[in-house]
């Protein structure tokens, strides 16, 4: 089976019939959609809609594939990892993002005392944060890698209170980053040592989830200043692509904001020292 038809099978498995104006009957033996179902709501015959997910069809035009993407209710992520894996929408010049962070990127990062913000490439190796985001982390250590502290370090379970949710979400951009450009041998190697070292990574790529950041807010469980429930934005760095930037910020006037001001000067008392 090919890349494409596995993304495919994986995705009509978690599909309702309700969902897509369908009437269940009789007992299924698959979660989801059959494939009869999604060649019936895509306009294709079984016969080729079954050679797609086989891997004996690898060149569905763009009309077809935008007509799977709404059968199958894929979001944008999904829709343009869908064409990625057609051959059908372009991936990303193979080229070494950047490890050194623009100066002037820094010195906005610096200016922001009250929001940790840090910056990561394609395979979520952290390459620089300001002194609130490694306030933040911790004894996780500013140059890190996010996907392997996620799943290699036993503390980030305690550290990241809606752990599964990180876990899944994290693997879904992974996969958006690794379909992106293939041949990034830094991807690649994080990839491997996840497959070897993770049975939950493994059972989470097997899903085949592809999406950029969903999660809009985090909860962390800081030992000095307790739970911290803050909002992401995460924007791409135009300088430097491959590059994302995190900033995180707390409601204002909420515990939270007050235990991230008590981080910050925890932070601010420990560099004078």
């Amino acid at each position: 089976m090919s890349e494409l038809g596995e993304y495919l099978r994986s995705r009509r498995a978690q599909v309702r019939p309700e969902d897509a104006g369908l009437v269940s009957t009789g007992t299924r033996r698959v979660p989801g959609l059959r494939r009869e179902e999604v060649a019936w709501l895509a306009g294709l015959s079984v016969d080729y809609y079954v050679r797609l997910e086989q891997g004996r069809e690898r060149s569905p035009s763009t009309s077809v594939l935008d007509a799977l993407a709404a059968a199958l209710r894929l979001d944008h992520d999904g829709h343009l990892h869908l064409f990625r894996l057609a051959g059908l929408a372009p991936r990303l010049e193979s080229t070494r993002t950047p490890d050194r962070v623009d100066p002037a990127l820094l010195r906005l990062m610096a200016a922001w005392p009250d929001n940790p913000a840090l910056v990561y490439n394609r395979a979520y190796d952290v390459l620089d944060s300001n002194p609130l985001a490694e306030a933040l982390f911790g004894g996780f250590g500013a140059e890190q890698n996010l996907m392997l502290l996620v799943f290699g370090e036993p503390r980030a379970r305690e550290f990241y209170v809606d752990w599964q949710d990180i876990a899944e979400n994290s693997v879904a951009g992974f996969r958006l980053n690794y379909v992106a450009d293939p041949s990034d041998a830094r991807v690649q190697a994080v990839l491997a040592e996840l497959l070897n070292g993770s049975g939950e990574f493994r059972t989470l790529w097997e899903r085949h989830e592809a999406r950029g950041k969903s999660l809009k807010s985090k909860a962390f469980r800081h030992p000095s200043v307790g739970v911290l429930e803050l909002t992401m934005q995460t924007f791409g760095v135009r300088s430097a692509p491959g590059q994302e930037l995190v900033v995180y910020d707390a409601e204002p006037a909420t515990p939270s904001a007050d235990a991230l001001k008590l981080l910050g000067s925890i932070a601010a008392t420990a560099a004078t020292q």
